[in-house]
């Protein structure tokens, strides 16, 4: 073990010279305008009123990912590097994605594992705070006696940060520009039939006050309906049936016109966001979503963020992420009606508004305590130290009620004992884009507890974590077997969403054996 360390030791230090500094930044927007024009075809720019540009463009140092890099080749030293900083992502999609192609008996590229997502797939049962903002939860254990190689100071640490939940009755008018894909590529079972169920029962679901408008692109874009309030519900669900596949995938023109029709159809007291239904398989105009992440990021200025609805069995997984990533929203991923039912009855409704803007979290460890540290995944959310603080730097967006989670692999010192780390968050208020931030200190008391006594959510976490590992073929896909893995997941419990993992490790096993 002692060697393996020292070789850690020597990568990090190779690395470390590595300097971050973010350029971008955005301006705010000159205030969108209030009118519901329509127009018919694809306008070559973003129009409404051009914000601030950036002072300049993310580069794979200022992004993070020199510490993804970092983090990539093992444990970092908290001697040479205690803090970890990255910013909060709430995205699903790559669990979903993945779930649906293990059911179909394929294996999911090991691109388009994201270990975060899945452990964000699952309830866990966080405490919320009582006023807007954060709750920071932390706990830790053992690892199971399963875990291969696990050295008796090695440790799993959970961090968590959760929002405060909001009923309808409570959330602001809603302003949704859908911009849905009908390629060609949509007319596979599970697309754009999909999408329409979901659209005309979000229709139902949503209050007469919010507003819906409705574009459509495959060679060309067309506004089928413009900002309309939702007591025109018969008009609304005319503009859905009327959604046909055709032609090719011109992602671009679909959506330039979408954030169009959204700063027309802007409404200053509600929220406001373009909503991207698609299989992310774009072919026509733009297929790089570099230049198309410039211009939502100028376009949107923190007024109108994005929301990813992945469909389909061939799908674009990293475009898509790039876009909700930079488009300050986030995606999910829907393979069948029960999921549409929850993405667009319940999930989608309410968290339409937001209650962070550019969140990002912090953990420095206490290098007396701390022998070495990995975050387990979140290998493009990475930030360097000195940008937690820079308020121009690009964070989380996230939703009411909504939970992050960071797990830690750790090794400590022996005889650790007392203080082990302090957990910061930072964020922006929505409206007044004022800054908070919160901290709490964590002692290695918090992680001595048998794996087997640990909290269920803690236990699926590991669970969800090491399965990403195995199908992202990780150096640490080695340290876990997946029987002994599904065994966990079924003494977790009995839920739906344990059921589900468990099922998927089923499928996994002949895959990956």
């Amino acid at each position: 073990m002692a060697g393996r360390h020292s070789v850690r030791r020597l990568q990090v230090a190779a690395l470390v010279a590595i300097a971050a500094t973010l350029l971008a930044a955005c301006g705010a927007a000159d205030s969108p305008r209030n009118d519901s024009g329509s127009g018919n075809k694809a306008a070559p720019g973003l129009t409404g009123g051009a914000p601030d540009k950036p002072q300049g463009l993310a580069t794979p140092e200022t992004t993070g990912e020199a510490a993804a890099d970092r983090a990539a080749a093992g444990e970092v030293s908290a001697s040479d590097e205690p803090v970890s900083t990255f910013a909060v992502d709430v995205d699903t999609a790559s669990y979903g994605f993945a779930k649906r192609t293990l059911e179909s008996g394929r294996r999911p590229a090991a691109s388009a594992i994201r270990p975060e997502e899945f452990v964000n797939s699952f309830d866990q049962q966080y405490r919320e705070p009582q006023g807007n903002g954060f709750s920071i939860n932390t706990d830790g254990t053992r690892l199971p006696s399963t875990h291969r190689g696990a050295e008796d100071n090695a440790r799993l640490l959970r961090v968590g940060l959760q929002t405060r939940g909001e009923s309808d009755a409570e959330r602001p008018d809603a302003a949704l520009t859908f911009v849905v894909d009908v390629s060609g590529s949509m007319s596979e079972p599970g697309k754009l039939d999909l999408v329409q169920h979901g659209l005309r029962t979000l229709v139902d679901q949503l209050r007469p006050t919010d507003s819906v408008a409705l574009v459509s692109y495959s060679d060309e874009a067309e506004v089928l309906r413009p900002m309309t309030q939702v007591r025109d519900r018969d008009g609304l669900n005319r503009a859905i049936d009327r959604l046909k596949v055709a032609g090719s995938t011109n992602l671009e023109a679909g959506l330039r016109l979408g954030y169009d029709t959204a700063r027309k159809g802007f409404r200053n007291s509600a929220t406001n966001r373009v909503i991207l239904l698609s299989d992310g398989l774009p072919n026509v105009g733009t297929t790089d979503a570099t230049p198309l992440v410039r211009e939502i990021q100028e376009a949107a200025a923190k007024q109108i963020t994005l929301l990813g609805v992945g469909v389909g069995s061939d799908y674009g997984d990293q475009f898509m992420e790039q876009l909700a990533d930079k488009g300050d929203g986030y995606v999910v991923y829907v393979s069948d009606q029960a999921e549409a039912d929850h993405v667009f009855v319940q999930q989608l409704p309410a968290t339409v508004a937001l209650r962070a803007l550019d969140a990002k979290a912090q953990v420095e460890f206490d290098p007396k305590t701390v022998l070495s540290y990995r975050l387990i995944g979140y290998d493009n959310r990475a930030l360097s130290a000195s940008q937690f603080r820079n308020d121009r730097v690009d964070g989380g967006e996230v939703g009411p009620g909504h939970a992050v989670t960071a797990l830690y692999a750790l090794h400590l010192r022996p005889g650790a004992a007392g203080h082990l780390a302090d957990v910061r968050v930072r964020w922006q208020d929505p409206k007044t884009r004022e800054a908070s931030e919160l901290s709490q200190p964590i002692t290695a008391s918090a992680l001595t507890a048998d794996f087997t006594e640990s909290p269920r959510p803690l236990r699926i976490s590991y669970v969800a974590a090491y399965l990403a590992e195995v199908l992202r073929a990780s150096r640490y896909a080695e340290e876990v077997r997946l029987p002994d893995l599904r065994t966990i997941a079924q003494s977790a419990g009995d839920s739906t969403q344990v059921r589900d993992l468990t099922n998927m490790i089923g499928d996994a096993i002949p895959l990956y054996s």
